[in-house]
């Protein structure tokens, strides 16, 4: 068979390689840890740690620096990178972007870590600014929701119910109810660190670097960019306003 038949029809067999972001399209890629319910379990304290919490925001560093992200924003086990209508790394391949996204989330984890962990990872596109807004609000009201839980369920726990008396009583009680339950047992849910409930945000930043100009024998100012992490972020329609801010301020 002709070397050059076989590869054209082996090629072809590659369904997925030739689907590519829309044009104009702005992308956010989330990456989610594998299992890591049963991982965290065995390694950290629960609901909330901040070793953990740090490996996290390490990860969505790395994501955010090697993909050239306007903003990246993290809660749980999950992060998610916005990605302008401008980006162009790999063509704009969705088989690539995937698949490195969570390569590099992956490797990020697991040498901070010092073991082995996954992630796998998906796109999601949205026409412009406002959807992507709409995306990373839906986001942090998960981040509040899980918060909520996951502090009644270890609460529960550690006051001696089992898995299934806690996911019982989580299943028959809504939010102003969880709400009590916590202060029942000695936790206000409002006064609990921010990141915990709102998750982390990350974008870029313009800041003064001084300096010395040796040859010129004077003092100069560089502006140079680097990356903000805030763990205390605005909430709800302050939420908004703020992403919103960030992406036209980079938009291209």
């Amino acid at each position: 068979m002709n070397s050059n038949e076989l590869e054209a029809r082996m090629r072809a067999g590659e369904f997925f390689h030739d689907l590519r972001l829309l044009p104009g399209a702005w992308a956010i890629v989330r990456v989610d840890g594998r299992g890591f319910s049963r991982y965290t379990e065995q390694r950290y304290g629960k609901p909330f740690d901040e070793r953990f919490s740090a490996l996290m925001t390490g990860t969505a560093r790395a994501l955010l620096e090697e993909l050239g992200g306007r903003y990246a924003y993290t809660e749980s086990d999950e992060v998610s990178v916005v990605l302008a209508p401008s980006f162009a790394m790999f063509g704009r391949e969705l088989e690539k972007l995937v698949s490195i996204s969570a390569a590099v989330a992956s490797s990020t984890f697991t040498h901070a870590a010092g073991e082995p962990v996954q992630f796998d990872s998906r796109v999601w596109l949205g026409a412009g600014v406002e959807d992507v807004v709409d995306y990373l609000s839906w986001r942090q009201a998960d981040a509040a929701r899980c918060a909520l839980n996951g502090w009644c369920y270890w609460t529960l726990r550690g006051n001696g119910s089992t898995q299934r008396e806690a996911g019982r009583a989580l299943d028959r009680t809504g939010v102003a109810g969880k709400n009590e339950l916590l202060y029942r047992h000695g936790v206000n849910f409002n006064e609990l660190p921010a990141w915990q409930r709102r998750g982390v945000g990350l974008w870029w930043e313009n800041h003064e670097h001084p300096g010395h100009d040796p040859i010129r024998g004077v003092d100069v100012v560089a502006r140079r960019r680097r990356v903000r992490v805030e763990r205390d972020l605005p909430m709800k329609d302050d939420y908004r306003r703020l992403v919103k801010r960030l992406l036209d301020e980079t938009r291209t």
